[in-house]
C-alpha cells in the first residue's frame, strides 16, 4: 500500500546522484573507477544533507 512513499525517496536520491554529470553518462570503462565516483557522489550527497540538518538545528535554536 505504501509503495509510493518509498519510491519517492529512491527517485529523490537518484535525482541527487544525477547532478554529477560524470555518473549520468558513464565515461569510465573500469568498474572500480566508476564505483569510486559513485561512492564519492554518495558521500557528497550525505555531507550536504548533514549540513542542511545542522543549519536547520542552529536556525531553530536561535
Amino acid at each position: 500500500k505504501r509503495l509510493g512513499r518509498h519510491r519517492w525517496v529512491v527517485e529523490r536520491t537518484l535525482a541527487w546522484m544525477a547532478r554529477f554529470r560524470r555518473l549520468v553518462v558513464r565515461y569510465e570503462r573500469r568498474e572500480d573507477i566508476h564505483l569510486a565516483f559513485v561512492t564519492l557522489a554518495a558521500a557528497l550527497v550525505c555531507l550536504n544533507q548533514i549540513n542542511r540538518f545542522c543549519q536547520a538545528l542552529s536556525g531553530a535554536a536561535v
